[in-house]
């Protein structure tokens, strides 16, 4: 179709291309009742989750739109926004298995849902360690309600990544937090997490354009 055609050969930002793709196709395929629609609503909806507006997901389901597509397809979608709104990492896993027909059976959707769960848990630990100079991982682990292995393990990552300035002592299970340009740290975490996201949506975008 000519949707394919305009942005297949485009460079414009994976952002708003991936975007105005999946609203373009949802447009052609409603305006003829095509059941395709669903699926372009529902990608439209994973755009605005993966860069980091889950609060318009919600908008974009006001009126006609909302009530022509509602199901458990779209309510999955509206759970997955909630868990990003809240950074929620509980929500997103009940979430995940609630509708796991909805969410893990749409290879688009499936193969971003790790992408969504590590930014998340990224998001939650930083919020949790930040105020701290010294912390417990055992109070991390039962704040964030996950697994004291998987908390250490994404611990050692980010600080690997030099998303947090730390050093983890494995051996007496306390994170030890360095306050040396927490700012910058911050703000570093924040481009990276934008970078990110957008080489996601683009990989979605393309990946999309192959099943189309």
């Amino acid at each position: 179709s000519g949707i394919n055609a305009e942005y297949g050969s485009s460079g414009i930002n994976a952002e708003y291309g991936a975007f105005s793709y999946f609203y373009e196709a949802f447009e052609g395929y409603d305006s003829i009742e095509n059941p395709l629609a669903l699926k372009g609503l529902k990608y439209m909806l994973l755009c605005k989750i993966m860069l980091g507006s889950p609060e318009e997901v919600q908008s974009l389901l006001t009126g006609k739109m909302g009530l022509k597509y509602s199901g458990r397809g779209i309510d999955a979608m509206q759970a997955i926004a909630d868990a990003g709104k809240k950074r929620d990492i509980a929500i997103f896993n009940s979430t995940i298995s609630q509708y796991e027909e909805e969410l893990q059976k749409d290879s688009v959707i499936e193969s971003h849902l790790k992408a969504l769960y590590d930014t998340l848990l990224e998001k939650n630990l930083v919020r949790i360690i930040e105020p701290y100079s010294r912390v417990q991982l055992k109070h991390v682990a039962e704040t964030i309600a996950l697994p004291y292995e998987v908390v250490e393990r994404k611990l050692s990552q980010i600080i690997l990544d030099k998303k947090f300035s730390g050093i983890l002592d494995q051996r007496s299970g306390v994170l030890i937090v360095f306050d040396a340009s927490q700012d910058d740290q911050t703000y570093t975490y924040a481009l990276e997490t934008i970078s990110h996201m957008g080489k996601v949506v683009d990989a979605l975008f393309k990946k999309a354009q192959k099943l189309s």
